[in-house]
């Protein structure tokens, strides 16, 4: 969320963000409306009061010299019934504002491209060498059928399109994975979290999934639960309402969580095989740090996230998101997208978002400084990575022509030494 002050001083630069990132549903002109009316009420309120206290001064002076009061008692309850109806008015607008500031998106960083869509993202490196084997490739979903692998007609019995069962060496391939990346990050200095699969509306607002992203999400009937699109939610909401150290800071924080997502908006994308699902599993990266160096702590976990998959020497690029390709909450966010062999394309696999204090501000999440004042934190997260698009990666880069698929060197310690999957 926007600071209120900001926005009153910077209204022009707020509807360009918005417009930049193509919100339609940001009106910064009611949000200004509102906080006068605001503001007036609060003058008026004020007033009043000040009013009132003379008054009861006065009645004070009145009972004292024993002189008769009740006129002065009936503009005192006068004045009472006057304050308490703007108080309700003041009540009223707030709830209003607070709606509309829900809905002003994060500004753009400077150093983020300008474009409507996707086709404006910028490519600011690659890594690896794409082979082009003699044979030819089978898309994980077909080469998955063959070994037995995947199983999307059962999982559609099951729960439905849009999503997968993994059996045999591929349910090995993705504990393996999760245990690999767990095991890479922790030993950087991220400290492991296990956290709730289920969380209430307040920690989707404080993250910003809320108001903006409710159609995509799995709600519960009766006692408006949500299941977690990703694991950015719980972990950063960890410290929401709370006022950290700063000797705590930075925190680096990771953690294993299946993620669900309903794709509401998503229709006709990228649907064959694992592509795109509404529950997969994911390792999560967060980090919670001073606003100070936040920029340089953000290339940081881009370069984390990209070290899982240099790890399993699989080519990827990373993309700087245009304004019309990022999320509702980001500052300035990476795309890095692996190359499957397969399907002959690269595919999204981590997005890497810096958010400054916009979430900060939603879930009241502060550090007190070695002066004792208290600021808001920033925060960032990444996918570190996705396992829906690295499964298939692996069926792909490292199938070799006899139909069977390489293990990548990492992974064969968790997979009791295995090499191949055949």
């Amino acid at each position: 969320m926007l600071d209120l002050k900001f926005i009153r001083e910077n209204p022009e630069l707020v509807k360009t963000g918005a417009v930049k990132k193509n919100e339609k549903k940001c009106n910064v002109d009611l949000i200004l409306d509102l906080d006068n009316q605001r503001r007036d009420i609060i003058r008026e309120v004020e007033q009043l009061k000040s009013e009132r206290n003379r008054v009861s001064g006065e009645i004070a002076k009145k009972k004292k010299a024993g002189e008769p009061a009740e006129d002065t008692i009936a503009a005192m309850r006068d004045l009472g019934e006057k304050i308490q109806n703007l108080d309700n008015d003041l009540r009223d607008i707030e709830t209003r504002l607070n709606a509309e500031l829900a809905w002003v998106p994060n500004i753009p960083h400077d150093s983020v491209p300008v474009g409507k869509d996707e086709s404006a993202n910028i490519v600011v490196r690659e890594w690896g060498e794409i082979k082009k084997p003699a044979f030819k490739v089978l898309p994980h979903w077909e080469i998955g059928e063959k070994l037995g692998l995947l199983d999307l007609p059962a999982a559609a019995r099951i729960s439905g399109s849009g999503f997968y069962l993994l059996k045999g060496a591929a349910a090995q391939l993705q504990r393996a994975l999760i245990n690999y990346m767990l095991d890479l990050h922790t030993s950087d200095g991220y400290r492991e979290i296990c956290a709730p699969f289920i969380v209430n509306a307040d920690t989707m607002f404080g993250t910003a999934q809320l108001p903006k992203m409710d159609e995509d999400m799995y709600k519960t009937e009766g006692d408006g639960l949500y299941l977690i699109p990703t694991g950015e939610v719980p972990f950063t909401n960890i410290y929401r309402q709370e006022i950290i150290d700063v000797d705590l800071l930075p925190l680096y924080l990771v953690g294993y969580t299946p993620c669900f997502r309903r794709e509401a908006g998503a229709a006709g994308k990228d649907t064959r095989g694992m592509l795109r699902v509404h529950q997969f599993d994911k390792v999560e990266l967060v980090k919670i740090v001073r606003p100070e160096n936040s920029y340089e702590e953000f290339e940081g976990l881009v370069n984390q996230a990209e070290k899982v998959i240099r790890g399993l020497e699989i080519p990827y690029r990373v993309s700087l998101l245009s304004t019309g390709d990022m999320t509702f909450a980001s500052r300035k966010t990476y795309d890095i997208e692996i190359w499957s062999a397969g399907v002959e394309k690269y595919l999204e696999i981590s997005s890497i978002s810096i958010f400054e204090d916009f979430q900060a501000r939603r879930m009241n999440c502060r550090f007190r400084d070695k002066d004792k004042k208290v600021q808001f934190v920033h925060t960032m997260n990444g996918s570190g990575v996705a396992l829906a698009r690295l499964i298939p990666a692996i069926l792909e880069n490292y199938q070799n022509e006899d139909g069977t698929v390489t293990i990548p060197e990492p992974l064969r310690p968790y997979m009791k030494g295995a090499d191949r999957i055949t």
